[in-house]
């Protein structure tokens, strides 16, 4: 289960937390993992259910205001993609390598993303930060890791 979807018992403690929601303009930003849940998806008309793991990013504008973005990483061979570029993007992984997947490392790496804000699908009236792409990260002695097909 999900740690936000934990019952609250009467005496638990809690954190206040502030609406820190910042709609950003498109573009790139400069962010750092807050934390990871693991979760399941239950599944879709066009992908089966399966162990996901949600991550938290926290965003960072130019003017040093800072916002979170969640984004989920289902766990099937079909999405191995976009799980390597979150790895190559906190600096785990290069192009080419073969890795096992080291979620426990990740809470505290940073690196830089494509930010897009797209409005909600039953909602249009509603927009949401989404984390487009996630650019490798810099190594001088390493081959760039290409994610758009055509762009090299």
């Amino acid at each position: 289960m999900a740690e936000m979807d934990r019952e609250l018992g009467w005496d638990d403690e809690i954190t206040c937390r502030t609406d820190t929601f910042i709609e950003l303009p498109p573009g790139d930003y400069d962010f750092t993992i807050d934390r990871y849940e693991r979760s399941y998806f239950n599944g879709s008309e066009k992908v089966r259910a399966s162990t996901m793991v949600i991550v938290y990013f926290n965003v960072r504008t130019p003017d040093g205001q800072e916002t979170q973005i969640r984004d989920s990483y289902i766990l099937l061979k079909s999405f191995e993609k976009k799980i390597s570029q979150l790895f190559a993007g906190v600096g785990l992984m290069k192009e080419g390598e073969t890795k096992k997947m080291n979620w426990p490392a990740i809470p505290g790496l940073s690196g830089r993303a494509e930010i897009s804000l797209d409005p909600d699908r039953k909602d249009p009236s509603k927009k949401y930060n989404h984390i487009k792409r996630i650019y490798p990260k810099e190594d001088t002695g390493s081959k760039p890791v290409n994610y758009k097909a055509g762009v090299f």
